[in-house]
């Protein structure tokens, strides 16, 4: 613990501009995190983004300009360590202790491994195999107690606590063990072409799936005049109208209204109408963050400082639990 508070962890990684499912999944949540009491701790997990290949100079470009759409959409520098993975060498050292902790065998279970091998057959290089470990150094390293995750991320989740227990187990009371955060959960967002499938800011077959934060306001509209809808010709939240019920999941999470008092609202509009009303939802939502975005992108010195200062409090910080885990296994610590 920092202060008494307990500390809260996060990160994501710099593949591509946050989608809408980013924002009111993740990072708006973050953002009311902060207010409440935890010591909260959110990293761009550039490492993890290696196991895919970028051109020349993508990924720094990406990493920038993801810490500062965290800054646009409200994350404080005073309230939170805010910082960039790759910068604090804390985590591929611990990465390697704790890969010679864990299993062969618990690697292979990973099915996060298996769908993205699938998705590079061409590059399944040993960084896809092994990044749960890097995940839970990540989350180690800072002795963090919570862990916000989605169904997609438990599996993982688990391995970090399986290798903090094991640890644990040989040396004494090294790593904190992780628990899931059970808090607020955010929106879930579906393609908006495709609702059984999740709004994806990676997506490369089909732009008009995904809304970006950054996306202008006519190209929100367009997207979402061309989002898919289903055949009752009802705006209702039901398991038979799977693109309508992502649409009114979209509206009530940026409108801050109910799906019942969107729905009654809704109620003998049509398919035109509702979804004009979504986009314009979706506008106001992002308008503050993009032009945020705007003037702190005028000002990249400001920004590369507050990076800094971030990697600066983060190393201090992941520091203090290396230095355990090496004298743990007899490693010298000078």
């Amino acid at each position: 613990m920092l202060n008494n508070k307990k500390i809260i962890y996060s990160g994501m990684q710099p593949t591509g501009t946050p989608s809408l499912a980013n924002y009111l999944g993740a990072i708006k949540n973050w953002v009311d995190l902060q207010d409440e009491d935890y010591c909260s701790i959110f990293a761009i997990v550039d490492l993890h983004a290696l196991t895919i290949r970028h051109a020349d100079g993508d990924l720094q470009r990406r990493v920038k300009s993801l810490y500062t759409l965290f800054l646009a959409s409200g994350l404080d520098p005073e309230k939170s360590i805010i910082y960039c993975q790759s910068q604090v060498p804390a985590h591929a050292e611990l990465a390697w202790i704790l890969e010679c902790y864990t299993y062969m065998g618990e690697l292979s279970r990973m099915t996060q491994f298996k769908a993205k091998s699938q998705k590079n057959e061409d590059n399944i290089n040993a960084g896809l195999f092994t990044y749960p470990v890097l995940m839970a150094a990540d989350v180690l390293l800072y002795q963090t107690d919570l862990v916000p995750v989605g169904v997609d991320q438990l599996q993982h989740l688990e391995l970090a606590r399986d290798v903090a227990e094991r640890f644990n187990g040989l040396y004494g009371n090294v790593f904190t063990v992780p628990e899931a955060y059970m808090g607020k959960i955010g929106a879930k967002v579906m393609s908006l072409q495709d609702p059984t499938k999740k709004m994806s800011k990676t997506e490369s077959d089909n732009v008009n799936n995904v809304i970006y934060m950054l996306d202008e306001p006519d190209v929100i509209t367009k997207k979402f005049k061309r989002a898919l809808t289903d055949s009752e010709n009802t705006v209702k939240f039901s398991e038979s109208q799977p693109a309508v019920s992502n649409l009114l999941e979209i509206y009530s999470a940026a409108s801050q209204t109910s799906i019942s008092e969107a729905e009654s609202f809704f109620d003998g509009k049509g398919y035109g109408f509702f979804k004009q009303a979504v986009a314009e939802s979706v506008i106001e939502l992002l308008k503050p963050v993009r032009e945020r975005y705007a003037d702190l992108s005028k000002n990249p010195d400001y920004v590369d400082a507050l990076m800094k200062n971030g990697a600066n409090r983060a190393t201090e910080l992941a520091g203090l639990t290396l230095a355990k885990a090496k004298e743990s296994v007899g490693l010298l610590v000078l």
